[in-house]
């Protein structure tokens, strides 16, 4: 019986063959942890009586969930980080280099074949460059941190398959809102999901992280892609790591398929509160909103600014809405002055903040008030996501949020 990906990379990283179902102890790749976990983090490995990583250039935090520092407490914990990078050697990424999912890939951490842990459960992101990456508490991300290896049951893999063009105004975001809709928010607990098919294959790396990054909102352990030439050349022009591309076996079992047809897709909305309440846009067309926002770790890449700033050049958004824009990283918001993204939006009235994950986690940046309803690039909209528990938030490509800011109303950006 042929492989999936899945299993591949468990068996390379375990040393021996496995199947589905096996426990196994695997030796880790890379290990993150953001400025929400990496305290905890340090604390437990403090616990251990542990004071060193199995491998400084292997081990990173970010500061991107309140970045910059929005209270004391907070400034605490970064220094706490800071202190922590200084002491064991590990990667300390500062407050304004951006998400961590953007970071580790784009910084040529991880590439096609490894396997990855975050203390952060989109860490499933870099599944879209053959990454087997995936999110565990603090506690374990401090084992993985101090021992280089950590325990598994491999996953069983469901196999989406995505064919066809996708229609105008019609994204990658649609898509991974489509299934979290059609399969539910516990549709892949602790499975993996394998995405294949001729859409997948004609999209950008870009395009895939969006849809691997909202794998976990399905519940799935993984968001896993093969590792095409798209990928190989991404991975190569990012990093000087070697490559163990793991694509799977014509013949690999898999507990589920499931089939898309791209061709027939139109814009979806995730509505309130969870992102498996989605429909079609048709059904929320003209609901006013008071705020918009576009980036975090789902949709603040390059090309997702591109595609929202083609639709506001020369425009301006609606006098009774907010637009906040949040660059994935620094490099990303230095690409998008350079392409003219970043003028097009200020032209607009938008406001950009600090490369990170902005308003998305609630922190800072952008809490809406009672009542508002949002419109936002990210990929959790449960009660209190964005700091108000009284506020809506809905789930969209940044093509919907884009016309929506400017019409002051969910609008179809078709």
């Amino acid at each position: 019986m042929g492989k999936t990906i899945a299993e591949k990379i468990f068996a390379t990283h375990a040393g021996r063959e496995v199947s589905a179902g096996d426990i196994v102890v695997a030796d880790i790749d890379f290990v993150m942890a953001q400025d929400g976990t990496s305290p905890l983090a340090i604390r437990a490995l403090e616990d251990m009586g542990v004071e060193s990583v199995f491998d400084p250039s292997k081990v990173a935090l970010v500061m991107d969930h309140s970045a910059p520092s929005p209270l004391e407490g907070v400034s605490a914990l970064h220094t706490m980080m800071r202190d922590f990078g200084k002491k064991t050697g590990a990667i300390i990424y500062d407050v304004g280099c951006g998400v961590c999912h953007q970071l580790i890939p784009e910084q040529g951490h991880v590439v096609a074949g490894d396997l990855v842990v975050g203390c952060d459960s989109h860490t499933c992101t870099y599944g879209a460059i053959n990454v087997f990456s995936t999110g565990v508490g603090s506690t374990d991300g401090a084992a993985a941190m101090a021992s280089g290896k950590l325990w598994f049951k491999v996953p069983e893999t469901i196999k989406v398959v995505v064919e066809g063009t996708l229609p105008k105004g019609v994204y990658s975001k649609d898509i991974i809102l489509y299934l979290a809709g059609l399969l539910g928010a516990d549709g892949a607990n602790y499975q993996a999901l394998e995405f294949s098919g001729s859409t997948i294959d004609e999209m950008s790396i870009d395009a895939r992280m969006t849809i691997s990054n909202m794998a976990i909102e399905l519940g799935a352990k993984a968001g896993l892609m093969a590792a095409d030439d798209k990928v190989i050349d991404w991975c190569q022009q990012h990093s000087d790591k070697p490559l163990h591309p793991a694509n799977p076996d014509a013949d690999a079992n898999y507990i589920k398929v499931v089939e898309i047809d791209a061709t027939q897709l139109v814009p979806q909305i995730a509505k309130p509160h969870t992102v498996d309440n989605v429909c079609d846009i048709d059904e929320v067309l003209g609901l006013p909103i008071a705020q918009g926002v576009l980036g975090t770790c789902t949709n603040g890449r390059l090309e997702d600014l591109a595609v929202a700033a083609a639709i506001m050049e020369g425009k301006h958004i609606h006098p009774d809405v907010r637009f906040i824009v949040a660059p994935a990283s620094k490099q990303v918001y230095l690409d998008a002055m350079e392409a003219g993204y970043i003028q097009t939006f200020v032209a607009a009235g938008a406001c950009v903040v600090t490369p990170g994950c902005g308003p998305c986690v609630g922190t800072h940046n952008g809490v809406p008030s009672d009542g508002e309803n949002v419109i936002s690039t990210a990929n959790r909209n449960f009660k209190g996501r964005m700091g108000n528990s009284n506020a809506f938030i809905y789930l969209a490509s940044p093509a919907v949020v884009a016309a929506s800011v400017l019409a002051g109303s969910i609008t179809d950006p078709r």
